[in-house]
């Protein structure tokens, strides 16, 4: 199917399920808004699902791993060998990611969408071709593998729905992918790229000077139309790019909630709202990365993150440390410990809250 096929029956999600766990909140003898952002997710999550006894019990981090063909010009510290390092680390379960989703009894999978290397044993294959071409000289890829890309991504959504996830948590892997997200982000948010990129895993003045100059000649060379976000990606992104821009579509069309990692999976949430605007209403943002670009995205999506704390790693660590936190706020929502309960009298909002 193509992409229209798959959004043409998205629709939004219910406002009064929102309000009646907003309302369910306010209920509990805590400071209205105690628990700040972290109720919001909650409420957000019983509208997707039109449920307000929300689930969180069966979860999965998707990671995805591909590598991008600009690495060559120097954007960054490492080279594609390292993505198969850690792609290889995540196939046995010991990666950074995996520690922390055993803490959090999350589940991890691993895709490789587009990976330079030969897929590692316990990575899932699902490779496009073997990386992007440099995006400084020529597009990305085609725009058929790009959207090949994100119906895959989609369907892998419906994939999990049907294994009863409650809740998808996303992160990727690939060396490079900070260049390919500031070059999107500066295209469809109209900023020129020094505004938008940052120094991804580690760079000198000299080195960050150098990948500024080169997204900004990506852009001059292909000239991707900013109306036409397929043809952005396919430019100008990458593999995980387009990827994770379907598992965001696809968690509005199957309503299952997604938790946002960094400014990699921001970018490929910007990408999913303006093909589909209805894919915000499933996206939870866990982090503001301190890369430039996310903080300009989650503010264009209109999304608030509950942790602020110079996260910049990936594999969706960002994603994994909001999971606890969520658990916890569901347990005071679904504690009973209400105003009634105690027999005090509820708190009222006031004009200036």
């Amino acid at each position: 199917m193509r992409i229209e096929d798959y959004i043409r029956d998205i629709r939004r999600t219910d406002r009064n399920y929102y309000d009646l766990a907003m309302k369910r909140w306010d209920g509990i003898s805590m400071p209205l808004g105690g628990l700040g952002v972290l109720q919001e997710d909650i409420a957000r999550i019983a509208a997707l699902t039109e449920d307000t006894d929300v689930r969180l019990l069966k979860r999965s981090l998707i990671i995805v791993c591909a590598d991008n063909g600009v690495v060559c010009r120097g954007v960054s510290q490492s080279d594609a060998t390292v993505t198969h390092a850690v792609a290889c680390a995540l196939g046995k379960d010991e990666s950074t990611a995996s520690y922390m989703a055993r803490h959090a009894d999350c589940k991890v999978i691993s895709i490789d969408i587009g990976m330079a290397d030969d897929t590692p044993s316990g990575v899932r294959n699902m490779k496009i071709r073997r990386g992007t071409s440099d995006i400084s000289s020529e597009p990305a890829m085609t725009r058929e593998e790009c959207e090949k890309a994100l119906t895959l991504g989609i369907e892998l959504v419906n994939e999990r729905k049907n294994e009863g996830d409650d809740i998808l948590l996303i992160g990727e892997m690939g060396i490079g992918n900070t260049t390919t997200s500031s070059a999107v982000c500066s295209v469809l948010l109209d900023r020129e790229p020094a505004e938008v990129t940052g120094r991804g895993a580690g760079l000198s003045d000299e080195a960050l000077n150098t990948k500024m100059r080169i997204i900004k000649k990506a852009i001059e060379i292909n000239d991707p139309d900013k109306t036409d976000v397929i043809d952005v990606i396919s430019k100008v992104g990458g593999f995980d790019i387009a990827f994770l821009a379907g598992l965001c579509i696809g968690g509005i069309k199957y309503r299952i909630p997604l938790i946002l990692d960094g400014v990699i999976t921001d970018a490929s949430a910007l990408c999913a709202v303006r093909i589909c605007e209805e894919a915000r209403d499933a996206l939870i943002a866990s982090h503001v990365s301190r890369e430039p670009a996310a903080s300009c995205i989650l503010e264009e999506l209109e999304l608030s993150p509950a942790i602020s704390a110079g996260l910049h790693l990936g594999e969706g660590t960002g994603a994994l440390l909001l999971l606890p936190m969520l658990d916890m706020a569901l347990s005071v929502y679904d504690s009973g410990h209400t105003f009634d309960k105690l027999g005090i009298e509820q708190y009222v909002y006031f004009d200036h809250r």
